[in-house]
């Protein structure tokens, strides 16, 4: 059930595509580098190979979307706000971070435009989205949902419980599972006994989609056709996009030396790079080698500035731990 719709868009959405393409890889290129310095008091779930996946799936919906994602959120939250500063202050515990630095890389949000929760605990996102998604069903907003989470969920009851509860209402929420087959270090062949997700997803009442997590055109092609659908016939999308994970499960290194998966080709690692194929994409959209390099300097630019500037931001004072917390106690 591959997807090969051909996608016309403007020469600036194509642009701001690829930008954001750019900057996810960039910021974590950054991670990469400075994460050794020991200055960065978080884990981190790099998020290299999957880039393209929230940046090409978002701009297929409103603004006004509500977004939810997992722990492996940096392409989710650089897709949606492109703040580097509030990203690189919060991974350096600083109070200028999304979360004032008390929350760290795996919990980022920024409600103000439209990214509500992301969590460390595997799948539990998905039940709040679906909360989201009804309420604007019950207010008959027409609004749009989509949550962002990986292949293990779909071993989570769940999902299963909130894609069947989203299928009965017809709620207007994308499922977006980003799929690099692994959980940790078990690939999904040892995990799932179904042929596929999306063999098992299409016995629900949904519309269903799947396609390359590196390809934009690809990716935006299958986000396309479920929003059309759901547009004339008002109910749940899932949608799969296969990504290959560069780097380990959690930190800033390559981990094929572990030896539960071989590394793979120079050829086949470019392959499947989804910022090598935004390149070509964006060309292929009638832009030039100037305003992409114009791009590629001015995010290179912003993130050494966002990381300056959170090195030298404050700290949160240890009063702000009794802050926005509360008790069933009264």
């Amino acid at each position: 059930m591959k997807q090969t719709h051909s996608v016309s868009i403007s020469k600036e959405k194509a642009l701001g595509i690829y930008r954001k393409i750019y900057l996810a890889r960039k910021c974590e290129e950054a991670i990469r580098s400075e994460y050794a310095k020991d200055q960065m008091k978080t884990p981190v779930h790099l998020s290299n190979g999957a880039e393209a996946i929230p940046a090409c799936v978002l701009a297929c919906l409103a603004e006004t979307t509500k977004t939810f994602g997992t722990y492996r959120n940096h392409s989710l939250f650089l897709a949606v706000t492109e703040n580097t500063d509030r990203f690189f202050g919060e991974l350096y515990g600083r109070v200028t971070g999304c979360a004032s630095g008390l929350a760290g890389s795996m919990h980022l949000t920024a409600p103000e435009s439209g990214l509500f929760l992301t969590s460390a605990v595997v799948g539990t996102t998905i039940p709040p989205a679906v909360g989201a998604s009804f309420a604007d069903w019950y207010r008959n907003s027409g609004n749009y949902t989509a949550v962002f989470f990986g292949d293990g969920a779909l071993e989570e009851g769940a999902f299963w419980e909130s894609l069947n509860f989203a299928c009965l209402k017809k709620l207007r929420i994308l499922f977006v599972c980003e799929n690099n087959e692994l959980a940790i270090h078990a690939h999904v062949r040892d995990r799932q006994s179904s042929r596929s997700a999306l063999s098992t997803v299409s016995a629900f009442d949904c519309h269903a989609a799947e396609a390359p997590g590196h390809l934009p055109q690809r990716i935006m092609g299958a986000a396309r056709s479920v929003i059309e659908k759901m547009a004339g016939d008002p109910k749940p999308a899932f949608l799969s996009f296969d990504y290959f994970r560069y780097l380990e499960h959690v930190g800033v290194h390559e981990d094929f030396a572990a030896g539960y998966r071989s590394r793979p080709d120079e050829k086949t690692l470019r392959e499947k790079d989804p910022l090598t194929h935004a390149g070509i994409w964006a060309r292929s959209q009638g832009l030039g080698e100037e305003e992409i390099t114009n791009v590629n300097r001015t995010v290179d630019a912003q993130i050494k500035q966002s990381i300056e500037k959170a090195k030298s931001a404050p700290f949160p004072s240890p009063s702000m731990l009794f802050e926005h917390v509360f008790s069933a106690n009264g």
